[in-house]
């Protein structure tokens, strides 16, 4: 069954992402596919996903990127959320500006206030066109997920030269050992740093002290 549900954001993830990627090298991984990627609506979003979690391991590890970080969120609250074992949310998008030329994506915006129910890591980028970084920071305190800096790296997409992006392996195989909401944030507050700068690889040392578990 599938261990890593991949959850892609505004219209899709094509060929070379290394959301693609992922699902293309890891046969325990598989990605959401959702009928209309270029006009999201959260209702058939989440149904699509709730269902692909139910159809998959126990603890499943959720790794979302830009509007699908959002969609991740709005499982707070719901049953299905107890079968999620932590989601790893790479560059996420703000939802408000992404409205102003995507006006369907409002529907996500009410998931932006939800503590997540289960551990969570943040990853953020300083010049991500999508998201500034310090509505990054405060974005990781509100969802009480561990942040990620990964220094100057553009949206973490294939625009900004990414490919397969092995760190993105790493810091899920660090989620998929610990039980849900062992990894806590810090609510309405400076969130738990894992990492700073722009690293070429991580440690699973240094991973698992920035968890604070060791």
């Amino acid at each position: 069954m599938t261990e890593t549900l991949i959850v892609p954001g505004l219209n899709g993830s094509p060929e070379g992402h290394w959301q693609r990627h992922w699902v293309e090298t890891d046969p325990g991984s598989d990605i959401v596919e959702q009928e209309n990627w270029s006009r999201p609506i959260l209702a058939d979003w989440l149904h699509a996903l709730e269902a692909r979690i139910a159809g998959s391991e126990p603890g499943v590890i959720l790794v979302a990127h830009s509007l699908g970080c959002a969609l991740v969120a709005a499982l707070a609250g719901r049953p299905a959320a107890h079968h999620v074992g932590g989601a790893l949310l790479v560059a996420p998008a703000d939802v408000p500006a992404l409205a102003e030329t995507h006006p369907s994506v409002w529907s996500f915006a009410g998931a932006r206030g939800h503590v997540l129910p289960f551990a969570s890591i943040l990853v953020a980028s300083r010049n991500d066109p999508f998201m500034h970084f310090e509505e990054a920071e405060r974005q990781a305190a509100l969802w009480g997920s561990a942040l990620v800096d990964l220094g100057e790296v553009g949206h973490v997409n294939i625009a900004s030269g990414h490919g397969a992006w092995p760190e993105g392996r790493i810091l899920a195989d660090g989620l998929r050992s610990r039980q849900a909401g062992s990894v806590p944030g810090v609510v309405a507050t400076r969130p738990r740093r894992l990492w700073q700068g722009e690293p070429s690889i991580f440690s699973a040392r240094a991973f698992d002290a920035g968890l604070g578990v060791n």
